[in-house]
């Protein structure tokens, strides 16, 4: 399966995970008669509602090039990470918001039984599908997905409180603060953890410089020293996602240089700089100089010539 596959077929499959948690959970909530079931299985299904917006995003973001968008739908998923990243926060505050409440006014904990099997249905399928977006963004470094797969964590870590908290107060009522303390350690880890993705995404809307720039410059600098090329300038990098890749550099070579031996010596250029990521797509853009314009006041330098 091509990472393009893998990245529409995970926001599906969370989907369908999410979708039959809320199932079990409505179901046993209505059977069991236990509010924190019906709550949790509408939990579920905003999770669900969640995934279907990704799978649009990353759909739609795969869409090619128009007239009206040149470059491609790409940023689409910056829209939905974004998106993701309102949610996780709004949830954890909520969950914050139910920690503080159940120290201000305790309530007993009924159907014990019922919480207990559907919380360990929760743990194994959220489990399994928090693995199984960090694979498929491991092999695409889609951040919609990353997002995704930090927000069923949250879920993950969620129901694993909720287990910890019944045995703990099973077997030591009086530590009814347990509760309020685990999910505070929750909230800190998720907001530490979407912190990082944040930075990330920050990273990409800026442009931030490719890893391989100084690479690249070596690559241009030992061409410099064996060929025509008098020296480069204006190297720029940056990426989107780890998809596609964009250089753009100047050459300044001698005048009487032909297009022929100028385009070959950047077939040899690029092929060299595409060798150091195969799996990344590269768009690279040359531009030739007769001097160094960066040095230089062109539009004083032209006005000195008669056309």
């Amino acid at each position: 399966m091509t990472n393009s596959s893998l990245e529409k077929n995970a926001p599906l499959v969370a989907t369908s995970v999410a979708l039959s948690l809320a199932v079990i959970k409505l179901i046993a909530g209505i059977f069991s008669g236990s509010v924190a079931l019906l709550s949790s299985a509408v939990d579920s299904l905003l999770d669900t509602w969640v995934s279907v917006f990704n799978y649009f995003a990353i759909k739609f973001s795969k869409d090619p090039a128009d007239k009206e968008h040149n470059y491609w739908h790409w940023k689409i998923e910056g829209i939905a990470s974004t998106f993701e990243w309102l949610i996780i926060i709004i949830s954890g505050l909520y969950i914050i918001y139910q920690s503080v409440i159940k120290i201000v006014n305790p309530e007993p904990i009924e159907y014990i039984s019922w919480t207990l099997t559907v919380m360990w249905i929760s743990i194994v399928a959220t489990g399994w599908l928090v693995f199984f977006l960090n694979s498929v963004y491991k092999k695409t470094q889609n951040l919609v997905i990353k997002w995704d797969a930090l927000h069923y964590k949250m879920d993950f870590f969620s129901n694993i409180a909720v287990i910890l908290t019944l045995g703990t107060l099973f077997f030591f009522p009086t530590l009814s603060w347990i509760d309020w303390v685990v999910w505070w350690l929750i909230w800190i880890y998720i907001i530490t953890e979407a912190y990082k993705l944040i930075a990330q995404w920050v990273d990409l809307l800026l442009d931030k410089a490719l890893d391989e720039d100084i690479q690249i410059r070596k690559i241009i600098e030992n061409y410099v020293k064996s060929w025509k090329i008098q020296w480069f300038h204006c190297l720029k990098t940056r990426s989107w996602w780890s998809h596609d890749k964009f250089v753009e550099y100047h050459f300044v070579m001698p005048p009487i240089t032909t297009i022929l031996e100028a385009h070959k010596m950047w077939d040899y250029i690029e092929d060299d700089i595409e060798n150091l990521d195969k799996n990344s797509r590269w768009h690279i853009v040359w531009h030739i100089d007769p001097y160094d314009d960066s040095k230089i006041d062109e539009q004083k330098m032209w006005k000195s010539y008669n056309f």
